[in-house]
């Protein structure tokens, strides 16, 4: 009789639906490390980001070699890389609506290292908004979900055919080529649309990449994984709108300021993410009301904090040309325009290389 009701047993296990989330042994432990390498990850992304920027500056202040034979360059470009690459684990051990919102611990720890490294400025706001989005974290860490499963092939095409998913991933793409058209063919060139074409591929991004990397961790722990299709089908999705998350990202960063860029950018990419996260791998299921309102509170601190931080960034403007025009000069009317003359001694060549030191001032730093 035990044999048989053992018998039972496993047939029920076996006959149980592939695509039921089975949580992991130690929920609480994985959790922990996800938030952990989250953590270090963009800590080392901050350093990077420091790092480069002083080799930016030492290399133009010498003026000798370009700043890629720089070894320092070098050194926080491969610091960057690992960073993304425990950004790109964490997603494996912790939910996605937690990972993205640590974002701003890059933010943070970037203020504190140009002030205390690059001797920046620190204003009142830094302080303020610093303090806003550590509690922010906190908040995040406390009340987000605490239970982590096994992201598995059977799993993912389960979620990736669900109605919910296919609806919102409509939603999506309607709201993409609308955004793109107004983009492209009727020249609408503000900071929300080009940010709101990034954070729709955002969503996609987090949802492939934590896919990737739980079937990645599933398989180093002995359950193959990389051998079914959704695999490479989520990889090619992760791989695709990276780029052209990049390349809008680019864009932005020569339209506008990166004071308005990294805020906006941090704000529609969290909201994002944390939509994927809800609606694909169901992660809010079953979780209380106030654990929800408090994690939405976090998400708003956190926000806050990194306007407040980005704000007080210096700001890098770009100069398209080494000609003034007349009328714009105090004291004198003009209406045409004029190339200055950089030998004679007049007021017009005066200011134009004036603005020409400062605009290659400006490109240095």
């Amino acid at each position: 009789m035990e044999n048989e009701s053992s018998l039972f047993t496993t047939a029920a296990v076996v006959s149980a639906p592939a695509h039921q989330p089975q949580i992991m042994d130690n929920p609480l432990q994985a959790y922990i490390v996800g938030i952990f390498i989250s953590i270090c990850g963009n800590v080392l992304i901050s350093f990077s980001l420091n790092i480069q920027k002083y080799a930016h500056v030492r290399q133009a202040q010498r003026g000798s070699k370009p700043y890629y034979t720089s070894a320092v360059w070098w050194c926080g470009v491969i610091l960057m890389g690992v960073g993304e690459l425990g950004n790109f684990a964490a997603y494996g051990f912790a939910p996605a609506s937690l990972i993205a919102p640590l974002g701003c611990v890059s933010v943070i720890a970037s203020a504190v290292i140009s002030v205390v490294f690059l001797k920046e400025t620190v204003y009142t706001s830094d302080i303020v908004g610093g303090t806003l989005a550590i509690t922010g974290t906190y908040l995040l860490v406390t009340f987000a979900p605490h239970t982590s499963t096994h992201i598995t092939a059977h799993l993912v095409q389960y979620y990736f055919i669900s109605w919910h998913f296919l609806l919102y991933l409509f939603i999506e793409v309607v709201l993409y080529c609308i955004l793109l058209y107004l983009y492209k063919r009727r020249n609408v060139k503000h900071i929300v649309v080009v940010m709101l074409l990034v954070a729709l591929l955002a969503s996609l991004t987090v949802i492939s990449v934590k896919a990737v990397s739980g079937m990645i961790a599933e398989s180093i722990q002995g359950r193959l994984q990389l051998i079914y299709p959704i695999f490479y089908v989520m990889l090619v999705v992760m791989v695709a709108s990276c780029g052209f998350q990049i390349k809008f990202l680019n864009q932005a960063m020569k339209m506008f300021d990166a004071t308005e860029v990294v805020p906006i950018n941090f704000v529609f990419f969290t909201t994002s993410a944390i939509v994927a996260g809800i609606i694909f791998y169901q992660e809010f299921e079953g979780l209380a009301l106030l654990n929800i309102f408090m994690f939405i509170f976090g998400c708003l601190l956190s926000f806050l904090g990194v306007f407040l931080i980005a704000r007080n960034r210096p700001k890098i403007k770009q100069q398209d040309r080494n000609f003034i025009e007349m009328n714009r000069i105090p004291g004198r009317t003009r209406t045409d325009k004029v190339q200055p003359e950089a030998k004679t001694q007049t007021y017009g060549s005066l200011a134009a290389k004036l603005m020409c030191n400062s605009a290659g001032q400006t490109d240095e730093s």
